[in-house]
């Protein structure tokens, strides 16, 4: 049976399997590179006169945070709210400072907490997505804007109720990330 499977592969496809080394660059830069371009992806898909489309960049992030609690450091909020930064529109300077206290908060939360689950992942992350876009207003009527918090809740609510989707989507790349890579972590 095992001479069979292995008459039916081509010699190239069974070399290639054998001795195969990992690609760590691969593995560790995926997450940060899913990021990234989850921010820039933020304002490709529509232009609205009231927020409607929900923090990618930042759901990534969690999603990444929950899902491999070590593979991000508690430093990572920098880089990556800088380059949220760079591609929202918001202040400068905003996502970098609640990207980094996310980051801290999480940190915290995930060494007094050790158990999750679906539920309190998701509630977790509902308060922080909530409470981003809640600093990012403040952020934003303090330095000039004028927006109430009513024309928020749009946005607050289809983010609260995305988030699922991107935890799903983000452990699909991980597991892709995976086995296509044979880096365990």
């Amino acid at each position: 049976m095992i001479s069979q499977r292995l008459s039916r592969r081509s010699a190239p496809s069974i070399a290639r399997q054998i001795n195969r080394a990992p690609s760590p660059v691969v593995a560790y830069a995926a997450p940060w590179l899913t990021i990234m371009l989850a921010s820039m992806m933020g304002g490709w898909v529509m232009v609205a006169q009231a927020p409607i489309m929900p923090p990618l960049g930042f759901m990534a992030m969690l999603a990444w945070r929950q899902l491999r609690p070590g593979l991000l450091p508690v430093w990572a909020g920098l880089p990556l709210g800088l380059v949220d930064d760079l591609f929202s529109g918001q202040v400068f300077g905003s996502a970098i400072l609640v990207w980094s206290i996310t980051l801290i908060v999480l940190d915290v939360i995930e060494a007094r907490f050790p158990w999750r689950g679906f539920v309190t992942d998701w509630l977790v992350a509902s308060c922080f997505i909530l409470a981003y876009l809640a600093a990012g207003l403040a952020i934003a009527n303090h330095t000039g804007g004028a927006t109430p918090l009513v024309m928020m809740v749009p946005q607050m609510v289809l983010s609260v109720l995305c988030y699922p989707v991107a935890g799903r989507v983000v452990g699909m790349i991980d597991r892709w990330r995976l086995t296509r890579f044979r880096v365990i972590g």
